[in-house]
């Protein structure tokens, strides 16, 4: 069956327009090979590295229709998101095995195996050493027989991966959606047909194909094509079975098993019940794999790069995977795993403890009422947290509105979303941060392109100044919504005063301009994100309704130094007395004129930094909902 796509490429091939069907083609500099954009092997294949310059092209009537949709999936880093490599899965979080010793030079019946952490976690069970199992020979056929075994194993293979993306996240939809697209992509089989036409075995082309391209990817300089080969040989081996007749979904270990094999693959993550068991090590992989993405998205404590041949180690004996620092304990003695027990019911203890602050007001021990709000990124989050466990919000990214769509958020869209926000609060304070596009969260059709430097660049509040007609209306939407509960507007990455100034005006240009075309609305309270030194330092010179600092970019700014970088990580400390400083002469400045000043980067998270807030008079903060109780407790030992 060809489809109307597949039927346009047709026509171009014969130098004939089609009507309302595009063709989209990318290459990579200035002297690369045009491909077809739809194609996933194609678009892998050119390896476009970072900071990497990507020509488009399109013919058609849909064509800049085309060109949008593909924009904006490139802006957002192809759906890779933040927990790819170069971040530190773990690096809000401090050492919880603190204390601890493997007990190797206690008594020397302890043997502990290195590895690298890929998702940090820490439990005890039993090793389970994984090994893959031998496929079933077959007999081949005819190349007509052959080419319908090759079809139909890849129709069971795109129904297996189906079955495992329904019901997951984000990222495992992402995971599988990759390889899907692989199967569907008929440039990436093309080889395999054309080989099964040269009466060559399906299965036999198939494991030819995919070792050759399993080889390009596994020999790539950069470090992220290196790590999509796991994907590769997942589908690999999932394809090779359904051909084989050995193809089975679901993988059943023993409770509380320790998987132990060679790598662990994106499907084959998917297929297991992680509730029943302890955590994984592999001797392949890496931090950046798409493995190691569902088991941080999971919790499962998971070690690479396990410095051992699993079939060295002993089935079933007891071990304890410290994916905290970065080991696999075999055999561990009485006393070792008498020390990790007690550890890890602490540990849940402590949990269990924490939860019990949920539903009260953060207090120090010396009765100081520290407001807590929380951070909100999507508001379909706020569906498992109560409201009654928070003071409100204190920081809502809008983001999430202007990207992964095909054009900007039209008022009413913005308006709804805003109302349901304050209809969640149910009266207490909400506040939403107007659009911070740029740096690291280009919007396509908004954000300026190729900029060299774009976090010193167009991006926050100096974006949507410089496009009143889309700043209009987010406010207009905000002040709309206002009418509805305490909504109170934050504008980020102010450096002057002159631009609040002006968004105060265009602010209430839009409210008049409501009233008079009949429409209620508000005026809303209207602060500003302290995230740049210029504005911490000069911040009298501000008449802003509140103040939000933002200690993840006023570090990086203050420090010099990239917070996405892991070069830098000792630089990255919002304890800094310079960081520290700037904090105490706004919440000083606040203090003074009566203006409420509240920490909403992740230091307000982090209770090792709360006492040091507090002894500054810091008296309200905005954390991750998943927060709220741990950062509860910790105020209460101030």
């Amino acid at each position: 069956m060809v489809d109307d796509h597949e039927a346009g490429e047709s026509l171009l091939a014969k130098g004939e327009q089609p009507t309302g069907v595009e063709v989209v083609q990318v290459r990579v500099g200035e002297s690369g090979d045009w491909v077809r954009a739809r194609s996933t092997a194609k678009v892998m294949k050119l390896k476009a590295g970072a900071n990497a310059t990507l020509h488009f092209r399109a013919e058609g009537e849909q064509a800049s229709d085309a060109l949008t949709a593909l924009l904006d999936f490139v802006r957002r880093d192809f759906d890779e998101g933040p927990s790819v490599a170069g971040v530190n899965p773990g690096a809000e979080r401090l050492p919880l095995t603190r204390g601890l010793s493997t007990g190797a030079g206690e008594a020397g019946e302890d043997r502990v195996v290195g590895g690298e952490i890929a998702s940090r976690g820490l439990a005890m069970g039993r090793v389970h050493v994984a090994s893959e199992e031998n496929r079933a020979v077959r007999a081949p056929g005819t190349p007509d027989a052959e080419r319908s075994a090759f079809a139909n194993a890849v129709d069971l293979s795109v129904a297996q991966l189906d079955s495992l993306r329904n019901g997951k996240d984000d990222i495992a939809s992402e995971v599988i959606a990759f390889q899907i697209g692989l199967l569907r992509d008929d440039e990436f089989i093309a080889a395999v047909s054309a080989a099964i036409d040269g009466s060559v075995p399906a299965d036999q082309a198939w494991d030819v194909h995919m070792f050759r391209e399993i080889a390009e990817y596994e020999s790539a300089e950069d470090g992220y094509f290196r790590d999509r080969a796991a994907d590769l040989r997942d589908l690999h081996e999932r394809v090779a079975k359904a051909l084989a007749g050995t193809s089975e979904n679901g993988v059943q270990f023993p409770d509380e098993a320790i998987i132990v094999t060679d790598e662990l693959t994106p499907s084959r993550f998917l297929e297991i019940d992680w509730s029943r068991l302890a955590g994984v090590a592999t001797r392949e992989g890496s931090s950046a794999s798409h493995a190691a993405m569902l088991a941080r998205s999971r919790g499962v404590p998971f070690i690479v790069k396990l410095d051992v041949d699993p079939s060295e180690l002993p089935d079933g004996e007891t071990a304890v995977i410290d994916a905290e620092r970065g080991f696999l304990l075999l055999e561990p003695s009485a006393k070792t795993r008498k020390r990790y027990q007690r550890f890890l019911e602490a540990r849940e203890s402590r949990a269990r403890e924490e939860s019990a602050y949920l539903d009260k007001p953060a207090c120090t021990s010396e009765g100081i009422r520290i407001t807590t709000y929380i951070n909100v990124d999507d508001p379909a989050l706020l569906k498992a947290v109560d409201p009654a466990h928070c003071d409100g919000i204190g920081l809502t990214r809008t983001e999430f509105l202007f990207q992964g769509r095909s054009g900007l958020p039209d008022e009413d869209l913005q308006y709804a979303v805003y109302r349901r926000l304050l209809q969640w609060a149910d009266g207490r304070p909400v506040t939403i941060r107007t659009l911070d596009g740029g740096g690291d969260k280009p919007v396509p059709g908004l954000t300026a392109e190729g900029e060299r430097n774009p976090f010193l660049g167009l991006r926050g509040v100096r974006l949507s100044l410089s496009r009143p007609d889309v700043f209009r209306v987010q406010l207009r939407a905000l002040a709309r919504a206002a009418v509805h509960g305490r909504l109170k507007i934050l504008l980020p990455m102010v450096t002057m005063p002159s631009e609040l100034e002006q968004v105060r005006k265009m602010l209430s240009e839009c409210v008049d301009s409501l009233e008079a075309q009949g429409v209620a609305a508000a005026r809303p309270e209207l602060g500003i994100m302290v995230e740049v030194p210029a504005a911490a330092l000069g911040i009298s010179e501000f008449n802003a309704d509140f103040y939000s600092i933002g200690t993840n970019d006023l570090t990086q700014y203050v420090m010099a130094a990239g917070r996405d970088s892991p070069q830098t990580v000792a630089l990255q400390d919002p304890a800094h007395p310079t960081v520290v400083e700037l904090i105490d002469r706004v919440v000083t400045h606040g203090v003074n004129v009566g203006v409420e000043v509240s920490i909403c980067g992740e230091m307000a998270a982090r209770p090792e930094c709360l006492k040091l807030l507090v002894d500054k008079d810091v008296r309200a903060i905005s954390v991750p909902p998943a927060a709220l109780a741990s950062v509860k407790f910790a105020i209460s030992r101030i």
